[in-house]
């Protein structure tokens, strides 16, 4: 069962950047947006899924992947949380770990520049979304097998990438782990945000009492367009802060944890598990995909 959070208020923010096939560009450009989040205050500082690179062209998905020892992301990053002495989640980045296929990976990097959790994205993004706009990550990512939480000064942090976001099984497993936090950061297609972006999220913090930390990219991505709107949320689902839809941009709260401690009091549903019958239907398909 979740253990209750520290009780220092502390401020995140939700760096929201537009990667391009430009690596170099784009992560100078994400370091700009998170040193603003500092001056603006944030102790805790997410950027989006893929933030230092990503484009959707005739080759397929473009991340610039490449084994983690090698990624330039991560030693800039580290670097980056010792200048501010914020710790800062990292969406994901592509991995080349030597599979046959690559890792979505997020990270989560405390503030002497250390890597405290690493998870890799569990939920694949294999959708038709009708109008000639498909996407299937399966061709290319390696699904994780393992639920994360990251220790933090506030409490536990539970990590999640994008199209977890859809399964609320694991949400609810991160937030019975101890999790008093989760991050969703994302790179949600606009098709999709704009219908279920908002709701989706407000849906998680409310089921979990926990608050949700949530960048997103927007803008053009070669064939690819995301949604924005990167969305803080407390544990009661009010949104606290919701991003621009159209532009890179820094949104910021204030975490107060003794909210996660009476949303939880209020609703002790994570409490509340009780033992079912699968329906025979489910039980069918279960068996047919293992």
């Amino acid at each position: 069962m979740p253990k209750e959070p520290g009780t220092d208020i502390f401020k995140a923010a939700c760096v929201q950047n537009c990667a391009g096939a430009d690596m170099s560009a784009t992560l100078e450009r994400s370091a700009e947006l998170t040193r603003r989040a500092r001056d603006e205050g944030a102790d805790l500082i997410a950027v989006p899924e893929f933030f230092s690179c990503l484009n959707v062209g005739d080759d397929g998905l473009q991340t610039g992947a490449v084994p983690e020892g090698k990624h330039p992301a991560l030693p800039m990053f580290a670097d980056l949380a010792q200048e501010t002495g914020a710790w800062i989640l990292l969406g994901s980045l592509g991995i080349d770990d030597g599979g046959v296929r690559l890792r979505n990976r997020s990270f989560m990097i405390d503030p002497a520049g250390v890597i405290q959790a690493r998870y890799d994205k569990i939920h694949m993004f294999d959708v038709e979304l009708g109008n000639g706009e498909s996407y299937k990550e399966s061709d290319v990512f390696e699904p994780g097998d393992k639920a994360v939480v990251a220790p933090t000064p506030w409490g536990l942090f539970g990590m999640s990438v994008c199209y977890d976001l859809r399964f609320a099984y694991l949400y609810r497993a991160l937030a019975q782990a101890g999790a008093s936090f989760l991050g969703v950061p994302a790179a949600f297609m606009r098709t999709t945000g704009q219908a279920h972006w908002h709701a989706l999220l407000r849906a998680r913090a409310i089921e979990t009492g926990c608050y949700v930390i949530a960048p997103c990219q927007n803008g053009q991505h070669g064939r690819a367009h995301t949604y924005g709107h990167s969305l803080i949320i407390d544990p009661w689902g009010e949104v606290l802060a919701d991003g621009h839809g159209d532009e890179e941009d820094v949104v910021i709260a204030e975490i107060d944890p003794s909210r996660v401690v009476e949303a939880r009091a209020k609703i002790p549903a994570l409490h509340h598990d009780r033992p079912y019958g699968v329906p025979e239907g489910m039980a069918l398909t279960a068996q047919a995909g293992e």
